[in-house]
């Protein structure tokens, strides 16, 4: 085989220089590296007048090429990316590039030993000739560039000198997107190590984290009881605002594997493919900006609880996925090839009717037995009515702590305004409630009706009389409540621990209730 090489190098014009210069300096300006691609080789394109181009970056751990932009072409105005393609770095002018560190000139890729068939991605394209320089940097070599087909006349040695001076800058360009590219993800990644452990110093999840004495909530508190001390997979569903992943850290920080971490994601957060490889990871090339191998939540959280909110939203490719982790207790990450092992605990969380979507083939319904083998609901705050003073002091006190805020209470008619209103929001729409009104308050030591925002207001319901009672059902259920404290403590002959247990309460809990009612025998 005769090898073409480059002649002499060629002399460039004024136009010559001031063309690089251009590019270049589009380059550099860009940040982003799907940009940046885009705009090299859209250059590219334009200057040399070809058919495409294309750039392979050298993954030195498999020994392999693969492209991170494979040929394209402008169809009305836009973009299309092609598959992804990896091949061996000895393969191909690519190969022969990377083994002697200097460019390929090809008149004529047919009668070219050195050009690979295969590596045509699209049936529809046909490479003809083509120029392939290296992309080298001090660090080393990252990669080839192609430009390939010309669109007049034949490549010549000066379309090899003004490609392999613009490959030196796009090489460094590339490198500093990467460079970047990986403090982001690092910075990202302290990020969410350092909420983690901020979390753990704030000491572990215990039962007072979720505040409420109501019937609702002691019937949540026996279900935690039964499955904290298990690796049960737990589904918790509720309406949006009612502390759906507070339970979930509850279970975890109280379980067996309160040690370990505890990672949550989203799942409607995040597109398909971007929530694959934060579940799974993936490997270096695996997509564009993939430029180093990455673990993904369920690898990082090993030994650990992951929680899977808003599952309901998972697309149907994800649910299998998703279902293989469960059976088979392995992953693979996005573009590799190796499975690995986990042990984990998963907890997911939905505002969904999982039931009705299985019906509706929207949900699978092997993957709903999967998640849902203990079901916890966790009630409105509208179920939970006799919560909200309870809930609403703790919000502000936690408010008043975080701001450094004066000391505030609130005046009856501003607890009954909040008693009183259905909270469509529930827990979370309290939660924001309590800090709009301290902050509309400005350092007075109450909060009033007209701290309380228009909705709340003129939100309230009343209900008409009931058997000689009149008011709102916040009302009216307390006079409820303070005739059967009565009419049983009258029954017991006073005594409270025997009231306390035909009530349904602590003895405690009926203590407080007796103070707050200042009922006397």
């Amino acid at each position: 085989m005769a090898v073409k090489k480059p002649g002499p190098k060629a002399m460039l014009s004024e136009e010559d220089v001031a063309l690089l210069y251009e590019v270049s300096t589009s380059i550099h300006a860009i940040r982003d590296l799907d940009e940046m691609l885009q705009s090299i080789l859209h250059n590219i394109k334009a200057v040399f007048h070809v058919e495409g181009a294309s750039i392979a970056l050298h993954d030195a751990e498999r020994s392999e090429f693969y492209f991170i932009r494979t040929v394209e072409e402008e169809k009305h105005g836009r973009y299309e990316r092609k598959r992804q393609m990896r091949f061996p770095d000895h393969v191909g002018v690519a190969g022969w590039v990377f083994r002697e560190k200097r460019p390929a000139l090809i008149p004529d890729a047919a009668k070219d030993d050195r050009f690979f068939k295969g590596m045509d991605l699209r049936e529809e394209f046909v490479t003809r000739s083509m120029i392939c320089v290296p992309l080298l940097t001090r660090g080393g070599f990252l990669g080839v560039l192609y430009a390939l087909n010309k669109l007049e006349g034949e490549f010549c040695e000066r379309d090899v000198r003004l490609l392999e001076i613009l490959s030196g800058t796009i090489a460094v360009a590339i490198e500093n997107a990467q460079f970047c590219g990986e403090l982001k993800r690092y910075a990202n990644s302290l990020e969410k190590q350092n909420l983690r452990l901020r979390s753990e110093v704030q000491g572990p999840y215990k039962y007072k984290e979720i505040v409420g004495s109501s019937s609702a909530i002691r019937r949540l508190f026996l279900l935690l009881e039964k499955v904290i001390e298990t690796d049960t997979t737990v589904l918790i569903q509720g309406e949006t605002g009612t502390g759906k992943e507070l339970v979930a850290k509850v279970i975890h920080h109280n379980g067996p594997r309160k040690d370990r971490p505890f990672v949550a994601e989203n799942c409607g957060a995040l597109a398909e493919q971007l929530l694959e490889s934060e579940l799974f990871g993936h490997v270096k090339g695996a997509f564009t900006g993939a430029i180093c191998n990455k673990k993904g939540l369920f690898e990082l959280a090993d030994g650990g609880t992951v929680f899977l909110d808003e599952i309901g939203e998972m697309s149907p490719s994800m649910q299998v996925k998703l279902l293989r982790v469960l059976q088979e207790g392995q992953i693979r990450p996005v573009g590799g090839s190796l499975v690995r092992n986990v042990d984990l605990r998963l907890i997911a969380a939905t505002n969904r009717d999982l039931e009705e979507e299985v019906k509706r083939r929207a949900f699978r319904k092997d993957l709903f037995y999967r998640i849902c083998v203990f079901p916890i609901v966790v009630p409105t705050l509208r179920e939970r009515s006799e919560d909200i003073p309870l809930l609403a002091d703790y919000f502000l006190r936690r408010f008043v702590k975080k701001h450094k805020a004066r000391e505030a209470r609130f005046t009856p008619q501003a607890l009954d305004l909040l008693s009183r209103y259905d909270w469509p929001g529930n827990v979370r729409e309290l939660e924001n409630e309590m800090e709009r009104a301290l902050t509309l308050a400005g350092g007075q030591d109450e909060i009033r009706e007209e701290h309380l925002s228009e909705k709340v207001r003129t939100g309230a319901v009343r209900v008409p009389a009931a058997d000689g009672m009149h008011g709102t059902l916040q009302e009216v259920t307390l006079q409820i409540e303070q005739r059967m404290i009565l009419q049983t403590l009258r029954n017991t002959g006073g005594n409270r621990s025997q009231a306390a247990k035909l009530l349904g309460l602590t003895r405690q809990g009926l203590l407080n209730k007796i103070a707050r009612y200042g009922i006397q025998l």
